[in-house]
Protein backbone atom coordinates (compact mmCIF):
# COMPACT_ATOMS: atom_id res chain seq x y z
CA UNK A 1 0.00 0.00 0.00
CA UNK A 2 1.13 3.86 -0.98
CA UNK A 3 1.99 6.39 1.78
CA UNK A 4 -1.38 8.31 -0.25
CA UNK A 5 -3.24 5.13 0.33
CA UNK A 6 -2.06 5.26 4.10
CA UNK A 7 -2.91 9.23 4.34
CA UNK A 8 -5.94 8.88 2.55
CA UNK A 9 -7.32 5.96 4.84
CA UNK A 10 -6.41 7.91 8.26
CA UNK A 11 -8.25 11.17 7.19
CA UNK A 12 -11.40 9.23 6.69
CA UNK A 13 -12.88 8.99 10.26
CA UNK A 14 -15.43 6.42 8.95
CA UNK A 15 -15.18 2.45 10.18
CA UNK A 16 -18.61 1.38 9.12
CA UNK A 17 -19.62 -1.27 6.14
CA UNK A 18 -19.94 -0.24 2.78
CA UNK A 19 -20.74 -2.01 -0.53
CA UNK A 20 -19.96 -0.88 -3.71
CA UNK A 21 -21.44 -1.47 -6.64
CA UNK A 22 -20.64 -0.43 -10.25
CA UNK A 23 -22.00 -2.31 -13.90
CA UNK A 24 -20.06 -3.12 -16.51
CA UNK A 25 -16.43 -0.60 -16.93
CA UNK A 26 -13.55 0.13 -18.56
CA UNK A 27 -12.30 3.69 -17.49
CA UNK A 28 -13.75 6.07 -15.22
CA UNK A 29 -15.76 4.84 -12.60
CA UNK A 30 -14.11 1.30 -12.27
CA UNK A 31 -11.02 4.02 -11.51
CA UNK A 32 -12.96 5.87 -9.18
CA UNK A 33 -14.38 2.86 -7.29
CA UNK A 34 -10.65 1.35 -6.59
CA UNK A 35 -9.67 4.35 -5.68
CA UNK A 36 -12.12 4.56 -3.33
CA UNK A 37 -11.61 0.81 -2.09
CA UNK A 38 -8.32 1.33 -1.54
CA UNK A 39 -8.69 4.83 0.58
CA UNK A 40 -12.38 3.52 2.85
CA UNK A 41 -10.15 -0.05 3.71
CA UNK A 42 -6.86 2.02 4.82
CA UNK A 43 -9.24 4.06 6.89
CA UNK A 44 -10.33 1.12 8.71
CA UNK A 45 -13.90 0.47 6.80
CA UNK A 46 -15.17 -2.88 5.53
CA UNK A 47 -15.62 -2.63 1.99
CA UNK A 48 -17.54 -5.13 -0.56
CA UNK A 49 -16.78 -3.93 -4.18
CA UNK A 50 -19.99 -5.91 -6.10
CA UNK A 51 -19.82 -5.68 -10.02
CA UNK A 52 -19.03 -8.07 -13.10
CA UNK A 53 -16.44 -11.18 -12.65
CA UNK A 54 -14.78 -8.54 -15.45
CA UNK A 55 -14.28 -5.37 -13.39
CA UNK A 56 -11.83 -7.70 -10.84
CA UNK A 57 -10.24 -8.58 -13.74
CA UNK A 58 -9.55 -5.24 -14.79
CA UNK A 59 -9.23 -3.69 -11.81
CA UNK A 60 -8.40 -6.06 -8.63
CA UNK A 61 -10.38 -4.36 -6.36
CA UNK A 62 -9.50 -7.70 -3.66
CA UNK A 63 -5.76 -5.99 -4.10
CA UNK A 64 -7.20 -2.81 -2.58
CA UNK A 65 -8.15 -5.08 0.60
CA UNK A 66 -11.33 -4.85 -0.31
CA UNK A 67 -13.54 -7.95 -0.95
CA UNK A 68 -15.31 -8.64 -4.28
CA UNK A 69 -18.65 -10.57 -5.42
CA UNK A 70 -19.27 -11.02 -8.47
CA UNK A 71 -22.38 -9.43 -9.42
CA UNK A 72 -23.45 -8.97 -13.33
CA UNK A 73 -24.84 -5.71 -14.01
CA UNK A 74 -24.08 -5.37 -18.04
CA UNK A 75 -23.75 -2.07 -19.58
CA UNK A 76 -27.04 -2.10 -20.57
CA UNK A 77 -30.50 -3.16 -19.09
CA UNK A 78 -31.56 -7.18 -20.17
CA UNK A 79 -33.73 -9.71 -18.62
CA UNK A 80 -30.76 -11.00 -17.05
CA UNK A 81 -30.79 -7.49 -14.62
CA UNK A 82 -32.66 -9.86 -11.96
CA UNK A 83 -30.04 -12.43 -11.41
CA UNK A 84 -28.31 -9.27 -10.36
CA UNK A 85 -30.59 -8.00 -8.11
CA UNK A 86 -30.38 -11.65 -6.96
CA UNK A 87 -27.09 -11.61 -6.45
CA UNK A 88 -27.03 -8.16 -4.59
CA UNK A 89 -29.95 -9.34 -2.07
CA UNK A 90 -27.27 -12.25 -1.10
CA UNK A 91 -24.82 -9.85 -0.57
CA UNK A 92 -27.05 -7.09 1.55
CA UNK A 93 -28.16 -10.10 3.80
CA UNK A 94 -25.17 -9.87 5.46
CA UNK A 95 -24.67 -6.70 7.75
CA UNK A 96 -24.18 -3.41 5.55
CA UNK A 97 -24.23 0.11 6.79
CA UNK A 98 -24.29 1.61 3.49
CA UNK A 99 -24.67 0.67 -0.12
CA UNK A 100 -22.94 3.06 -2.68
CA UNK A 101 -23.79 2.05 -6.37
CA UNK A 102 -21.69 4.06 -8.85
CA UNK A 103 -23.62 4.66 -12.24
CA UNK A 104 -27.34 4.89 -13.22
CA UNK A 105 -27.47 1.09 -14.07
CA UNK A 106 -25.90 -0.14 -11.05
CA UNK A 107 -27.73 2.30 -8.90
CA UNK A 108 -31.77 1.28 -10.58
CA UNK A 109 -30.29 -2.46 -9.47
CA UNK A 110 -29.47 -1.30 -5.60
CA UNK A 111 -32.73 0.40 -5.77
CA UNK A 112 -34.53 -1.98 -7.16
CA UNK A 113 -32.87 -4.74 -4.77
CA UNK A 114 -34.52 -2.63 -1.72
CA UNK A 115 -31.55 -2.71 0.62
CA UNK A 116 -32.56 -1.44 4.70
CA UNK A 117 -29.17 0.10 4.38
CA UNK A 118 -29.14 4.05 2.95
CA UNK A 119 -28.26 3.94 -0.67
CA UNK A 120 -26.35 6.90 -1.85
CA UNK A 121 -25.59 6.95 -5.54
CA UNK A 122 -23.06 8.89 -7.66
CA UNK A 123 -24.14 10.08 -10.97
CA UNK A 124 -21.11 9.89 -13.57
CA UNK A 125 -23.03 10.40 -16.90
CA UNK A 126 -25.33 12.15 -18.35
CA UNK A 127 -28.24 10.02 -20.92
CA UNK A 128 -27.48 10.92 -24.33
CA UNK A 129 -29.59 7.77 -26.10
CA UNK A 130 -32.54 8.68 -28.04
CA UNK A 131 -35.59 6.58 -28.93
CA UNK A 132 -37.06 3.47 -27.12
CA UNK A 133 -33.28 3.05 -25.16
CA UNK A 134 -33.32 6.80 -23.89
CA UNK A 135 -36.70 6.88 -22.78
CA UNK A 136 -35.84 3.25 -20.48
CA UNK A 137 -32.99 5.23 -19.19
CA UNK A 138 -34.93 8.47 -18.07
CA UNK A 139 -37.37 6.52 -16.27
CA UNK A 140 -34.23 4.87 -14.23
CA UNK A 141 -33.00 7.91 -13.74
CA UNK A 142 -36.50 8.84 -12.09
CA UNK A 143 -36.56 5.77 -10.29
CA UNK A 144 -32.49 6.30 -8.78
CA UNK A 145 -33.35 9.60 -7.94
CA UNK A 146 -36.45 9.01 -5.75
CA UNK A 147 -34.85 5.90 -4.39
CA UNK A 148 -31.33 7.48 -3.46
CA UNK A 149 -30.95 8.91 0.24
CA UNK A 150 -27.97 11.02 -1.49
CA UNK A 151 -27.24 11.73 -4.87
CA UNK A 152 -23.80 12.84 -5.60
CA UNK A 153 -23.16 14.23 -9.13
CA UNK A 154 -19.95 14.18 -10.79
CA UNK A 155 -20.41 17.28 -12.11
CA UNK A 156 -22.90 20.27 -11.28
CA UNK A 157 -25.30 19.84 -14.44
CA UNK A 158 -25.66 16.21 -13.19
CA UNK A 159 -27.08 17.74 -9.29
CA UNK A 160 -29.28 19.71 -11.29
CA UNK A 161 -30.92 17.15 -12.94
CA UNK A 162 -31.14 14.26 -9.98
CA UNK A 163 -32.57 17.19 -8.16
CA UNK A 164 -34.90 18.07 -10.62
CA UNK A 165 -35.66 14.39 -10.95
CA UNK A 166 -36.78 14.33 -7.10
CA UNK A 167 -33.35 13.58 -5.07
CA UNK A 168 -34.25 14.55 -1.97
CA UNK A 169 -30.35 15.78 -1.87
CA UNK A 170 -28.05 16.41 -4.25
CA UNK A 171 -25.05 17.39 -3.92
CA UNK A 172 -21.62 17.78 -6.02
CA UNK A 173 -18.91 14.65 -5.39
CA UNK A 174 -16.36 15.66 -7.58
CA UNK A 175 -14.60 12.16 -9.12
CA UNK A 176 -10.32 12.91 -9.07
CA UNK A 177 -8.61 11.51 -11.58
CA UNK A 178 -6.09 8.76 -9.99
CA UNK A 179 -2.48 9.93 -10.06
CA UNK A 180 -0.50 9.05 -12.94
CA UNK A 181 2.65 7.12 -12.33
CA UNK A 182 5.99 9.12 -13.72
CA UNK A 183 6.88 8.15 -17.30
CA UNK A 184 8.71 5.20 -18.05
CA UNK A 185 10.12 6.46 -21.42
CA UNK A 186 11.69 9.69 -22.30
CA UNK A 187 9.75 11.87 -24.90
CA UNK A 188 12.32 11.14 -27.47
CA UNK A 189 11.25 6.84 -27.10
CA UNK A 190 7.41 8.17 -26.97
CA UNK A 191 7.65 10.04 -30.32
CA UNK A 192 10.15 7.02 -31.68
CA UNK A 193 7.40 4.84 -31.53
CA UNK A 194 5.11 6.68 -33.74
CA UNK A 195 7.47 7.92 -36.30
CA UNK A 196 7.18 11.65 -34.85
CA UNK A 197 10.05 13.76 -37.01
CA UNK A 198 11.48 16.47 -35.00
CA UNK A 199 9.82 18.85 -36.48
CA UNK A 200 6.70 17.17 -36.17
CA UNK A 201 3.63 17.73 -33.21
CA UNK A 202 1.86 14.56 -31.55
CA UNK A 203 -1.89 14.95 -30.60
CA UNK A 204 -2.94 12.61 -28.47
CA UNK A 205 -6.36 11.22 -26.98
CA UNK A 206 -7.40 8.76 -24.46
CA UNK A 207 -10.78 7.43 -24.26
CA UNK A 208 -13.33 4.36 -24.45
CA UNK A 209 -14.05 4.42 -28.23
CA UNK A 210 -17.35 5.45 -27.95
CA UNK A 211 -20.13 7.39 -29.85
CA UNK A 212 -20.64 9.79 -26.59
CA UNK A 213 -17.00 10.11 -27.47
CA UNK A 214 -17.09 11.89 -30.77
CA UNK A 215 -13.52 10.61 -32.18
CA UNK A 216 -15.37 10.92 -35.71
CA UNK A 217 -15.30 14.75 -35.15
CA UNK A 218 -10.82 13.95 -34.47
CA UNK A 219 -10.72 11.87 -37.64
CA UNK A 220 -12.50 14.48 -39.87
CA UNK A 221 -10.68 17.31 -38.18
CA UNK A 222 -6.93 15.26 -38.61
CA UNK A 223 -7.68 14.74 -42.28
CA UNK A 224 -7.91 18.47 -42.86
CA UNK A 225 -4.39 18.74 -41.08
CA UNK A 226 -3.07 16.47 -43.80
CA UNK A 227 -2.12 20.22 -45.42
CA UNK A 228 -0.03 21.24 -42.77
CA UNK A 229 3.54 21.02 -43.16
CA UNK A 230 4.46 18.63 -41.77
CA UNK A 231 0.86 17.30 -40.82
CA UNK A 232 1.04 16.26 -37.02
CA UNK A 233 0.85 12.39 -35.96
CA UNK A 234 -2.67 12.06 -34.31
CA UNK A 235 -2.99 8.98 -32.06
CA UNK A 236 -6.03 7.75 -30.30
CA UNK A 237 -5.86 5.37 -27.41
CA UNK A 238 -8.98 3.50 -26.18
CA UNK A 239 -10.94 0.45 -27.04
CA UNK A 240 -14.75 0.06 -27.43
CA UNK A 241 -17.52 -0.51 -29.27
CA UNK A 242 -16.86 2.41 -32.25
CA UNK A 243 -13.14 0.57 -33.20
CA UNK A 244 -13.98 -0.57 -36.59
CA UNK A 245 -16.61 2.27 -38.33
CA UNK A 246 -13.41 4.57 -36.65
CA UNK A 247 -10.88 2.65 -38.55
CA UNK A 248 -13.01 2.66 -41.79
CA UNK A 249 -13.28 6.40 -41.06
CA UNK A 250 -9.69 7.02 -41.01
CA UNK A 251 -9.09 5.03 -44.17
CA UNK A 252 -11.39 6.25 -46.12
CA UNK A 253 -10.17 9.71 -45.28
CA UNK A 254 -6.79 8.96 -45.41
CA UNK A 255 -6.38 10.94 -41.86
CA UNK A 256 -3.11 10.62 -39.92
CA UNK A 257 -4.72 8.43 -36.95
CA UNK A 258 -3.38 5.56 -35.47
CA UNK A 259 -5.75 3.80 -33.11
CA UNK A 260 -3.27 2.48 -30.34
CA UNK A 261 -5.92 0.32 -28.66
CA UNK A 262 -6.07 -0.41 -24.90
CA UNK A 263 -2.92 1.44 -22.99
CA UNK A 264 -1.14 1.31 -19.79
CA UNK A 265 1.37 4.00 -20.52
CA UNK A 266 -0.85 6.94 -20.62
CA UNK A 267 1.95 8.58 -18.80
CA UNK A 268 4.29 7.40 -20.96
CA UNK A 269 2.40 8.89 -23.99
CA UNK A 270 1.42 12.17 -22.01
CA UNK A 271 5.16 12.92 -22.24
CA UNK A 272 5.42 12.46 -25.48
CA UNK A 273 2.56 14.58 -26.90
CA UNK A 274 2.21 18.31 -27.73
CA UNK A 275 -1.34 18.92 -27.61
CA UNK A 276 -4.22 16.82 -26.24
CA UNK A 277 -7.89 16.94 -27.20
CA UNK A 278 -11.17 15.96 -26.33
CA UNK A 279 -13.96 15.56 -28.63
CA UNK A 280 -17.00 14.57 -26.26
CA UNK A 281 -20.48 15.02 -26.43
CA UNK A 282 -20.59 15.35 -22.87
CA UNK A 283 -18.31 14.98 -19.64
CA UNK A 284 -18.37 15.39 -16.31
CA UNK A 285 -14.96 15.62 -14.72
CA UNK A 286 -13.56 14.20 -18.17
CA UNK A 287 -10.33 11.70 -16.58
CA UNK A 288 -8.02 12.41 -19.82
CA UNK A 289 -8.27 16.57 -19.45
CA UNK A 290 -7.03 16.24 -15.86
CA UNK A 291 -4.53 14.18 -16.96
CA UNK A 292 -3.51 16.10 -19.67
CA UNK A 293 -3.04 19.50 -17.28
CA UNK A 294 -1.83 17.97 -14.69
CA UNK A 295 1.24 16.63 -17.65
CA UNK A 296 1.38 20.07 -18.57
CA UNK A 297 0.00 19.41 -21.99
CA UNK A 298 -2.28 22.10 -23.24
CA UNK A 299 -5.98 20.84 -24.08
CA UNK A 300 -8.68 21.45 -26.66
CA UNK A 301 -11.89 19.96 -25.52
CA UNK A 302 -15.41 21.11 -26.01
CA UNK A 303 -17.79 22.86 -23.60
CA UNK A 304 -19.98 20.20 -21.94
CA UNK A 305 -21.06 19.08 -19.11
CA UNK A 306 -19.00 19.55 -16.43
CA UNK A 307 -15.48 20.40 -18.34
CA UNK A 308 -16.39 24.39 -18.70
CA UNK A 309 -15.67 24.14 -14.64
CA UNK A 310 -13.32 21.64 -14.42
CA UNK A 311 -10.53 23.65 -16.74
CA UNK A 312 -11.67 27.34 -16.16
CA UNK A 313 -9.28 29.59 -18.46
CA UNK A 314 -6.46 26.08 -18.68
CA UNK A 315 -8.04 24.89 -22.35
CA UNK A 316 -9.65 26.25 -25.21
CA UNK A 317 -12.51 25.38 -25.21
CA UNK A 318 -14.87 24.80 -28.71
CA UNK A 319 -18.58 23.78 -29.21
CA UNK A 320 -19.61 20.24 -28.85
CA UNK A 321 -20.29 18.72 -32.67
CA UNK A 322 -18.08 21.27 -34.73
CA UNK A 323 -15.91 20.13 -36.53
CA UNK A 324 -14.70 23.44 -37.96
CA UNK A 325 -13.51 24.55 -34.38
CA UNK A 326 -11.49 21.54 -33.37
CA UNK A 327 -10.16 22.41 -36.75
CA UNK A 328 -9.39 25.93 -35.99
CA UNK A 329 -8.62 25.32 -32.39
CA UNK A 330 -6.06 22.98 -33.25
CA UNK A 331 -4.21 24.64 -36.13
CA UNK A 332 -4.36 27.73 -34.00
CA UNK A 333 -2.76 26.32 -31.05
CA UNK A 334 0.47 24.12 -33.00
CA UNK A 335 1.19 27.09 -34.66
CA UNK A 336 1.52 29.29 -31.50
CA UNK A 337 4.30 28.24 -29.01
CA UNK A 338 3.99 31.36 -26.73
CA UNK A 339 -0.35 29.93 -26.61
CA UNK A 340 0.68 26.61 -25.72
CA UNK A 341 3.46 27.62 -22.99
CA UNK A 342 0.69 29.71 -21.48
CA UNK A 343 -2.18 27.05 -21.53
CA UNK A 344 0.93 24.78 -19.50
CA UNK A 345 0.88 27.40 -16.82
CA UNK A 346 -2.45 28.48 -16.48
CA UNK A 347 -2.61 24.09 -16.21
CA UNK A 348 -0.76 23.74 -13.23
CA UNK A 349 -2.34 26.13 -11.42
CA UNK A 350 -5.58 25.22 -12.26
CA UNK A 351 -4.36 21.21 -11.59
CA UNK A 352 -3.58 22.56 -7.92
CA UNK A 353 -6.69 23.58 -6.72
CA UNK A 354 -8.63 20.33 -8.03
CA UNK A 355 -9.70 17.67 -5.25
CA UNK A 356 -7.40 14.62 -5.05
CA UNK A 357 -8.10 11.11 -4.40
CA UNK A 358 -7.10 11.71 -0.38
CA UNK A 359 -9.78 14.72 -0.86
CA UNK A 360 -12.09 12.50 -2.86
CA UNK A 361 -12.83 9.37 0.08
CA UNK A 362 -12.62 11.74 2.93
CA UNK A 363 -15.59 13.71 1.23
CA UNK A 364 -17.42 10.26 0.40
CA UNK A 365 -16.78 9.19 4.54
CA UNK A 366 -18.56 12.29 5.62
CA UNK A 367 -21.35 11.22 3.69
CA UNK A 368 -21.92 7.95 5.37
CA UNK A 369 -20.53 9.30 8.40
CA UNK A 370 -23.86 11.42 8.02
CA UNK A 371 -26.01 8.64 7.20
CA UNK A 372 -24.41 6.43 10.27
CA UNK A 373 -23.65 9.01 12.52
CA UNK A 374 -22.69 6.65 15.44
CA UNK A 375 -21.11 4.29 13.70
CA UNK A 376 -21.81 0.80 12.88
CA UNK A 377 -22.30 -0.68 16.15
CA UNK A 378 -25.70 1.43 17.00
CA UNK A 379 -26.79 1.24 13.30
CA UNK A 380 -26.65 -2.91 14.27
CA UNK A 381 -28.53 -2.09 17.50
CA UNK A 382 -31.03 0.07 16.04
CA UNK A 383 -30.97 -0.80 12.36
CA UNK A 384 -30.12 1.14 9.48
CA UNK A 385 -32.76 4.20 8.03
CA UNK A 386 -35.15 2.79 5.42
CA UNK A 387 -34.76 3.58 2.24
CA UNK A 388 -37.96 5.28 0.73
CA UNK A 389 -40.63 3.42 -1.86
Amino acid sequence: MSARSERSGATTGWTGTVVLLLASSTGGVGQHVTSLARGLVAGGASVTVCGPAATQEQFDFAGTGARFEAVPIPANPTPADGRAISALRRVLAEQVDVVHAHGLRAGLVAALARPTAPLVVTWHNAVLAAGLRGRVSRLAERVVARRARVALGASADLVDRAAALGATDARLGPVAAPTLPEPRRGRAAVRAEFGVTPHQKLVLSVGRLHPQKRYDLLVDAAARWRDLDPPPVVVIAGSGPSYLQLAARISTARAPVTLLGHRTDVADLLAGADLAVVTSDWEARQLFAQEALRAGVPLVATAVGGVPDLVGDAAVLVPPDDVDAVDRAVRELLADDERRTDLVRRGAAQAAAWPTEDDTVAAVAAVYAELVPSGPAANRETGPPAGRG
